[in-house]
Order: structure tokens, then sequence, then C-alpha cells
């Protein structure tokens, strides 16, 4: 049987996942921010599909008509109705002030693993939300799937984070029974 060093292994580990939890505040950090600019970011999308994009909304038709009622959407609104943009000022501050909650994880990943496990939940529950509420608010298949991809893109550092967790967690609870 062969004997590990346990406080090197716990380093290099520790060290593992602090970098996919800094990945997943950045990306988080990111997504937030970009809820706060939409009528500039539709425009740029309603551009893209237009413009470079266009060979390839040529072939799906209704992608391009999807961004340009988005845009539409976005900027009639802003223009008749600003307040209702506070509400996604809210969404942009909610991602802002989960990625300030994974603080408690860098530091003590053992520790605070519920915060993690969090987070692999809250995931998963993107999925239910948009094929559920995707077609009360008359939003097509496709971009469903789109939305959802943020929930499967999000929990794979997750899962690997809670993967690499396993042995520390497991001396942790070790640790008091044989003190």
């Amino acid at each position: 049987m062969e004997v590990r060093d346990m406080d090197g292994d716990s380093t290099v580990i520790l060290r593992k996942v602090r970098r996919w939890l800094r990945i997943f505040v950045v990306c988080l950090v990111l997504s937030g921010l970009t809820a706060f600019p939409l009528e500039t970011e539709t425009r740029w999308l309603a551009e893209l599909a237009s413009g470079p994009a266009a060979p390839l909304t040529d072939h799906f038709p209704a992608v391009l008509e999807w961004t340009e009622r988005i845009r539409t959407g976005v900027t009639e609104t802003n223009a008749r109705y600003p307040f209702l943009a506070y509400g996604t000022d809210w969404l942009a501050f909610a991602h802002l002030v989960i990625a300030a909650a994974f603080w408690g994880p860098i530091k003590d990943p053992v520790r605070n693993i519920w915060v993690i496990r969090w987070a692999v939940l809250a995931c998963g529950a993107i999925i239910p939300l948009a094929l559920v509420c995707g077609p009360i608010r008359g939003i097509p298949l496709y971009w469903r799937f789109v939305d959802m991809s943020f929930g499967v893109i999000g929990v794979i550092p997750l899962l690997i984070v809670l993967r690499a967790l396993r042995p520390l967690e497991r001396s942790a609870r070790q640790a008091p029974a044989t003190a």
C-alpha cells in the first residue's frame, strides 16, 4: 500500500479547487455585468446576425427574426418604460452577490462546501425554469436551450470542484474521530 503525503495532496487539491472556483466567479461576474447594457448588446447581436453571421442566419431565418424581435422589444421598452430595465439591473446585482458568496468557498472550500452544492442545485434549476417559464413568455425552444446551457456549462466547474474536494472532506470528517 502506498503511503501518500496528504498535506502535499491537500495543497494541490486546494489550488485546483480555488482555480475552478475563481473561473466560476469570473463567469458569474461577467454574466451579471452583461445584464446592465442590454439595449447595446441586443443591437450588437442583431447587427451580428444580419452582418458577419448572415450566412448562418440565412440557413436559420428564425434566429435572425428572434434577434430582431429582442432588439426591438428592448429598445421600445426602454424608450417607453425605462423603469422595467430596473428588473435586469437587479438580475445583474444578484449575479454579483452570488459571486461574492463564493468568497467563503475560495477561502475554505471544505468548510463552505454547502455553497458549492447549493450552486449545483441552482444550475440544475435553470433547466425546469426555462422549460416551464419559456413557453409562458413566448421564448422559442432553441433560445430556451441557450438559456439552459448556462446551467449545464456552469455546473461543470462546480462538479469538478466537488469531486476534487472528496478526499479533503473525508479527512476533515475523520480528523475529530482520531483526535
